[in-house]
Formats: structure tokens, C-alpha cells, sequence
């Protein structure tokens, strides 16, 4: 005979009025867990009736659970709803982690409302037993149907950082640690990019040995120990990915010679045959600013002459000679060379960087001819890169506030923190011997105090030439297009202020395996 409505009341009165000892009323008890086969009305009334007195019941323990479950699957929305509300009260200590692990799959279900509960309620028995929620989730996120695996990593990247740290111990910061090492043996591309957002915010890591610890797992990943193939989206895409993930871990202390020595010993030389893993992606610009990023960090290198010298290679490539007719007073037959201005900034002050560790390079590492090729194509670069500076200011000329905001005008700003950046750069190379001391922000980092822009006429010193070369330029324009180039184009990037490739449903698109492609034996059919 089905459960009513009246018996479920009458049944709870019986426990209600047993007060502290309801446990001797257990075919009260099972009468209520009966109240799970009925209609909706008794079903709602079973989902709030069943924790109430759980503990009361050792015995029924499982009995109870498993009729709390079934509320959790009903077909109607709301008495999921309550049932999943109510899950947090069976969360006893021999019980934690069984209810985090159920909590955990119900995450699979595509219903807002309900979702935003399931997440409630992880949350409430996070408050209880951190440890113990997490084992329930990281039981899932290793063997897990996909959906499930996949928002329960996402619940971690976005709710373990709201947590207080009476939740958040140590103890629990550390078993988060050692969890996640083990899943990022078998991740996908984007699984790794967020458990490296899980895995960097804990404070237990935020020391000099946590960090260093941070960069070892992004090295396993990356595959710095074999090389690289240009051609294969994934395999760059992985490359990209690992090293925007080491960035910022990197400082005087975290150094960063692994990556950069990859860079230059094995990007740089394939640099224009790079297969990007995103259609608008500029991968080469991409990689040259991870390059820069990293090159302050760098420590010792075994090869330091060696990969100086790759730098100096691609940076003739990328600063052109002066054409020949121009020597003649005649360049309207042939397109002047374009300047990659947004390129040069990158090689240059990675470059520049390097420098700093052997700064006798250019002088006695590279032979006469090549160094004084290099200074011909910096003072051509100059030449074009002072005509820039001064189209720039005039153009921003007296606008401040909304009118520096306009697409336009915020191009013209980045493009002037890259040509001056630039300059800085060549002033320092054209020292006799070649300095390396100035600093600069690169053009895409934000800086603590904001340039003001005003009219200003180039000086010499801007012009980043050395004293021997002052009479080549004047500061005024002249018409003679011979002695002062006017570049018809340069090149830097739009969106060069902002640094916006991440991961998204481009890249890694092989299924999951240790270091993103594939190398695992399970594949859980995702894009990725």
C-alpha cells in the first residue's frame, strides 16, 4: 500500500516526539523512506523528513542515502531540487566523501537552478570536511564520465579561491597539490589550463620552492626535451599554452633558461614556418612576446653565445638594408621594405636581455662585416622609426580622455609605446661599446604610471643614435625623401595591448593524453 501524505506526517510526529531517543521507532523511519515511491507531494515531503532524522538510524544508513538519491533523479525539476538542497545533511564523517562524490556527478545535469544548488551544496560540505569533499570530487575527475570530469574541474578553478582559509589549511592546500599532479597525467589542453589557475593560487605555493615546483609541472608538460615540429597546430598550441601558464610564475629567483633556451634553440630557427592553431592568431608575434616576457628571468645558459647569435640572426632578417636606389636619390621604381616594428620590439629587447650576460657580444663575438651590416639596418630602422614618432605625436596631439579610447587613437598609443621602445633599444646597441642598461615596459604590459602625451619635436637622443651619427639626421623634416625615409608602412599589431590568446575550442585537438596529445590510452571523445 502506497505511502500518503497523512502517513508521512504522522509517522514524523512519532520521531519529533521521541526527542532524544527516535532511533527505537524505526518502522516510523522506514515508512517515511517509503515516502520516495510515491507521488510528488509525498516525495517532496520524504526529501526533507529522510536527513532530519538520518543520524538517528545508523542501520538504515545506506537504506537512506540511496532513497535520497533516487529524489535526486526524480523526473521533476523541484523535487531534485530539494533533495540535492538537503544532501549536505547525510554528509557525516563516514559519509563525506560519498556525498561529495554524488554531489560531483549531479554537476552533469544542464538545468541552471538545479545546478547552481549542486554547487551550493558542494560548497556547504566543503565548510564541513575540505578534505573529504575533495576526495569526492577528485574521485571523479579521474574516473568520471566526461561531462562530469570536465565541471568538476571547472568548479575547483572557480570556487576553491572563494574559500576562506579556516577551509583552506595547509593540510588541504597540500592534498589539492599532490590530487592534481595526478590528474595532470592524463589532461587536455584546456583541463591543464585550468587546473594550473587551481594549482597557482594556492597560498602554500606562492614561496620561492612552491613556485619553482609550479614551473616543474609545466615543464613535464610542455615536452622541452624533444623538438619541436612547426607544423602540427597541436603541438605548438601546447607549446603556447604551457609557457603563458610559466610566465608569470617566473621571476629573479624562479628563472626561466628552460624555456627560453627551447625558444631560442628551437622556435626561433622554424619561426616563419609555424603552424598556428588558431585561424587570426599572428603566431609568430605570439611567440616572440612569450620570448620577451621570459628573457629577464633568464639565468645561466650553456649555450648563451649560441643562442645570442640565433637572436642576432632573425633580427637581420626582420631589419631590412636601406634599398639601393635610395643611394642614388631614386626609390620610386621599388616598394620601400616594410618595418615590423611590433616583431623588432620583441627580438630587440630579448636581444637586449640576453645581452646583459655577455655584453662583449658584438664586439667580439660577432666578425667586422656582420656587425657593421647590423649597424647600416638599426640606423635605416631609426631612420624609419623617428618618421613614425613624429607622425604618432602629431596625430595625438592634444587628445586626452575618450578620444585616446577610440580604436583608432588606441592603436596610435600602443604604436607609439612600440617605436619608442625601440628607440631606447637602439640607442643603447649604438653605445661604443654597446650598453645594455636602459629599462623599458614592453608595450603590451601595463605600467604604473601612464605616459602623457604631448607634442613633442624628436630629439637627438630620442632618435637613439650615438654622437657620431647626429649629422646624418636632421630634426627637421626635410623634403628630400633620400635623406629622411618615409616608410610607407610598419607593422604592429592591432591588438597588440593586450595579449589574447589563451586556450578556446581551437587548439589541443587531440583527445587526452599526458602533455595533450593523445599519449594516454583513454579517450573521452572531446573536442579537445
Amino acid at each position: 500500500m502506497a505511502v500518503t501524505i497523512e502517513d508521512l506526517y504522522r509517522n514524523y510526529g512519532i520521531l519529533a516526539d521521541a526527542k532524544d531517543n527516535p532511533g527505537q521507532h524505526k518502522d516510523a523511519y522506514q515508512v517515511i523512506l517509503d515516502g520516495v515511491k510515491g507521488g510528488p507531494k509525498e516525495k517532496r515531503l520524504a526529501a526533507q523528513f529522510i536527513p532530519k532524522f538520518f543520524s538517528n538510524f545508523p542501520d538504515l544508513a545506506d537504506a537512506a542515502i540511496n532513497a535520497q538519491l533516487d529524489l535526486c533523479e526524480d523526473d521533476d525539476v523541484s523535487i531534485r531540487r530539494q533533495a540535492i538542497k538537503e544532501l549536505p545533511r547525510f554528509a557525516a564523517v563516514e559519509n563525506i566523501v560519498r556525498v561529495a562524490d554524488i554531489l560531483t556527478q549531479l554537476l552533469q545535469t544542464d538545468d541552471t537552478t538545479e545546478f547552481n544548488q549542486v554547487t551550493a551544496s558542494l560548497i556547504s560540505i566543503f565548510k564541513m570536511d575540505a578534505k573529504g569533499t575533495l576526495g569526492g570530487l577528485f574521485s571523479q575527475i579521474l574516473q568520471g564520465e566526461d561531462v562530469v570530469r570536465e565541471r568538476a574541474i571547472k568548479f575547483l578553478s572557480t570556487k576553491l579561491k572563494t574559500l576562506p582559509e579556516d577551509v583552506m589549511t595547509k593540510e588541504v592546500e597540500e592534498y589539492v597539490f599532490a590530487e592534481t599532479k595526478k590528474v595532470l597525467e592524463d589532461v587536455t589542453g584546456e583541463e591543464f589550463v585550468l587546473l594550473m589557475r587551481v594549482v597557482s593560487g594556492l597560498k602554500v605555493l606562492q614561496t620561492v620552492n612552491g613556485r619553482q615546483q609550479l614551473v616543474e609541472l609545466v615543464v613535464e608538460q610542455a615536452f622541452l626535451e624533444q623538438g619541436l615540429n612547426p607544423s602540427d597546430p597541436d603541438t605548438v598550441d601546447r607549446l603556447l599554452q604551457c609557457t603563458r601558464q610559466a610566465v608569470p610564475l617566473f621571476s629573479k629567483n624562479v628563472h626561466s633558461t628552460r624555456f627560453v633556451t627551447y625558444f631560442c634553440e628551437h622556435v626561433l630557427p622554424n619561426l616563419s614556418t609555424l603552424t598556428s592553431p588558431v585561424d587570426e592568431l599572428d603566431i609568430q608575434l605570439e611567440v616572440l612576446k612569450l620570448l620577451a616576457e621570459m628573457s629577464p628571468f633568464c639565468g645561466d645558459m650553456d649555450k648563451l653565445e649560441a643562442n645570442l647569435k640565433i637572436l642576432f640572426v632573425k633580427l637581420l632578417e626582420l631589419m631590412p638594408l636601406p634599398p639601393e636606389e635610395a643611394e642614388h636619390g631614386d626609390n620610386s621604381t621599388n616598394e620601400e621594405p616594410k618595418l615590423q616594428f611590433s616583431y623588432v620590439e620583441c627580438l630587440l629587447f630579448s636581444f637586449h636581455q640576453l645581452g646583459k650576460k655577455l655584453p662583449d657580444f658584438l664586439i667580439d663575438k660577432v666578425d667586422a662585416e656582420q656587425l657593421k651590416d647590423f649597424k647600416i639596418r638599426l640606423q635605416y630602422f631609426a631612420r624609419g622609426l623617428q618618421v613614425y614618432i613624429r607622425q604618432l605625436r602629431v596625430a595625438l596631439q592634444g587628445k586626452t580622455g575618450d578620444a585616446l579610447k577610440s580604436e583608432e587613437n588606441r592603436i596610435k598609443v600602443v604604436a607609439l609605446k612600440i617605436t619608442n621602445n625601440i628607440n631606447v633599444l637602439i640607442k643603447d646597441l649604438f653605445h661604443n661599446p654597446p650598453s645594455f642598461k636602459s629599462a623599458i615596459t614592453l608595450s603590451w604590459k601595463p605600467v604604473q604610471k601612464t605616459d602623457v602625451i604631448a607634442p613633442k619635436r624628436a630629439s637627438s637622443e630620442e632618435m637613439g643614435f650615438g654622437a657620431s651619427m647626429k649629422k646624418n639626421i636632421s630634426p627637421q623634416p626635410r623634403r628630400d625623401s633620400r635623406q629622411i625615409y618615409n616608410p610607407p608602412s610598419g607593422k604592429y599589431s592591432a591588438t597588440i595591448g593586450n595579449f589574447t590568446y589563451e586556450q578556446g575550442s581551437g587548439g589541443f585537438r587531440a583527445s587526452r593524453g599526458r602533455g595533450f596529445n593523445g599519449r594516454g590510452n583513454r579517450s573521452r571523445g572531446r573536442i579537445y
